[in-house]
């Protein structure tokens, strides 16, 4: 069975016998030193996409990686054979939870939902209100549940699940709801607020990567325009001025945070160069 602290010690003394800093080898791997930490302390596992690199970085096999410690000819096989099994035993524990999961979560949906109908039905003879609540709880469902079921790997998912169906469901809740604003006024504050939403995964999963406080700068000054827009949109329907004082020291606190999170981004550049 592998053990997370003793391939993190391993890492930790194959990166020093290269002579390396955490931070140098987050760089070269286009990761964060915060990620190198969490693997040297045993906390966490380098994915499995980064696996070759690290070990050709660090001069090993992914089967002494695995193991935590050097391995003699001799033992090379049956290590191989020992790491693939836990490999697969913990592919398949996490598959389990993640189901478990996924069906508890389902399972609550489905209850909500048949109260809701049960309720109005014995009200009020028909279907009415519990219409609102069902399509939200639908809606919910189909935006969490490639989370919950593919782990990590389902958040994109899940993301392209809500940029195609936010609209939709506005057009439904505004026409169960009669109320013709919530799709006119909510339907340009999804798209603004989606068009946001995949501009700062695009920079984080470009920069974020290697130098997380310059995604994290970016994202706070993107935010300004973000906002100007939503109050452009929300001064439209309710008649009042696009900025008030809030605003403005709104902006003015996104505008600081940016310069803090690129000063610390060049700071920290700056220690590596030394």
């Amino acid at each position: 069975m592998m053990n997370q602290t003793e391939i993190g010690k391993f890492i930790a003394k194959c990166r020093k016998e290269k002579k390396l800093t955490q931070a140098q080898l987050a760089e070269r791997l286009n990761i964060t030193d915060r990620a190198v930490s969490k693997w040297e302390n045993g906390k966490s596992m380098p994915d499995a996409s980064i696996m070759l690199e690290l070990c050709g970085i660090l001069g090993i096999t992914v089967n002494e990686l695995l193991s935590g410690e050097r391995i003699d000819t001799e033992n090379y096989e049956k290590k191989a054979d020992e790491n693939l099994i836990a490999l697969k035993r913990k592919n398949e524990n996490n598959m389990t939870v993640n189901a478990i999961v996924s069906i508890l979560f389902s399972v609550t949906i489905l209850a909500g939902i048949l109260v809701c109908l049960i309720c109005n039905l014995s009200i009020s003879g028909n279907l009415t209100w519990a219409l609102i609540p069902v399509s939200s709880s639908v809606f919910v469902w189909v935006i969490s549940f490639p989370s919950m079921i593919l782990g990590k790997k389902g958040v994109m998912v899940s993301f392209i699940s809500l940029s195609i169906f936010i609209i939709p469901y506005l057009f439904l809740l505004s026409s169960l709801i009669n109320v013709k604003k919530v799709f006119s006024v909510g339907a340009r504050l999804a798209v603004v607020s989606i068009v946001f939403l995949w501009i700062i995964i695009a920079v984080f999963n470009r920069i974020g990567k290697t130098r997380k406080s310059v995604a994290l700068g970016i994202t706070f000054l993107f935010a300004v325009p973000f906002m100007i827009t939503i109050n452009i949109i929300v001064s439209k329907m309710m008649a009042e001025p696009v900025l008030d004082v809030w605003d403005l020291l709104s902006i003015f606190l996104l505008l600081i945070l940016a310069f803090v999170s690129f000063s610390f981004d060049y700071a920290k550049k700056k220690d590596l160069i030394r």
